[in-house]
C-alpha cells in the first residue's frame, strides 16, 4: 500500500470584509445581507501517489498553491474536497521561522523547537552538540535568536528536524537557506534520510535541485496540476520551457 495517496484534493479559502469593518458593522450587513463573501480555490483536483522511499519534488511559480497543498498533506489543515490518506509519522518544516522566541538564545530556542517536535531532554542533551555545529551556530549559541539572519535561523530549524526518522518528511524551500556549503551539507543530510527509507516532498525554485534529489515530481500552475510522474528530467525541461515562455499552458 502506498505511504501517501492524494486524490482529487482541492482547498478553498473564503475571503471577506470582516476584519475591516468589525463585529458590529458585520452584524448589521449580515442581516441586511450585504456581507460580502469570496472564494478562492488555492488547489483544484490535485492527485499523486507516494511510496516508502519516494522522493517527489514539487515545482511551481508563486502562488501555484504548493505549499497549501503541503499544509493539507501535513495535517495542518482539511482539504475542501478529496481525501488524503497517510501512513506513518510525519515531520514538516513548513515555516522555519516560526516556533521561536527572538528573546531566547539560540542554545534555549534549540531546546523549545526540540520540544515542540516531542524530543526529550535527554534527547536534546545527547544531540545539542550535533545540532549546533550542523547549523555552523555553535559562535552564536549564547546570542538572542533575534539577532541571526533569516538563513541561520533556517539552518537551526533544519538541523533540529533532520534528527527526526519520520516515514514522510515535508520540506518547503528548507535546502535553499545558508550559503553554497550549507545547501551542500543538507542536500547530503536528505540523502542520507531518503536512504534510510523515509518518503520526502520537496517544495523548491530549484531545478537542478529537483534533477539532483528527487525520483517524482509534481508540477502546480495556479492551482491546477500540470504534470505528476517519474519522468523528472523531461517534467524539469518542460517547466524551464514555460519560464522561459517557449512553452504555453
Amino acid at each position: 500500500m502506498s505511504i501517501l495517496e492524494v486524490k482529487d484534493v482541492s482547498i478553498r479559502y473564503m475571503t471577506g470584509d470582516f476584519k475591516d469593518i468589525g463585529l458590529k458593522e458585520y452584524v448589521m450587513r449580515r442581516i441586511k445581507g450585504n456581507y460580502k463573501v469570496r472564494e478562492f480555490w488555492a488547489d483544484r483536483h490535485v492527485t499523486f501517489t507516494l511510496e516508502h522511499g519516494d522522493m517527489l519534488g514539487i515545482i511551481g511559480t508563486n502562488g501555484a498553491g504548493k505549499s497549501t497543498l503541503l499544509k493539507a498533506v501535513s495535517g495542518i489543515m482539511e482539504p475542501t474536497e478529496g481525501t488524503i490518506h497517510r501512513q506513518g509519522t510525519i515531520a514538516a518544516l513548513l515555516e522555519l521561522a516560526s516556533g521561536f522566541d527572538g528573546d531566547l538564545t539560540v542554545k534555549e530556542n534549540a531546546y523549545l523547537r526540540g520540544a515542540m517536535l516531542g524530543y526529550t531532554r535527554k534527547f536534546m542533551n545527547e544531540t545539542y552538540d550535533q545540532i549546533i555545529d550542523f547549523a555552523d551556530l555553535r559562535e552564536f549559541e549564547e546570542r538572542p535568536f533575534k539577532q541571526l539572519s533569516s538563513g541561520m535561523k533556517s539552518r537551526l530549524a533544519f538541523s533540529i528536524a533532520s534528527l527526526v526518522e519520520p516515514d514522510i518528511l515535508i520540506l518547503d524551500e528548507v535546502l535553499s537557506v545558508g550559503d553554497g556549503a550549507f545547501r551542500k551539507k543538507s542536500e547530503k543530510k536528505m540523502r542520507e534520510i531518503i536512504e534510510g527509507g523515509a518518503t520526502t516532498i520537496l517544495v523548491s525554485h530549484s531545478l537542478p535541485q529537483v534533477r539532483a534529489l528527487c525520483s517524482k515530481i509534481l508540477w502546480l500552475h495556479k492551482g491546477e496540476q500540470i504534470a505528476f510522474g517519474d519522468d523528472v528530467q523531461g517534467i524539469c525541461d518542460r517547466y524551464q520551457r514555460f519560464l522561459d515562455g517557449k512553452e504555453k499552458l
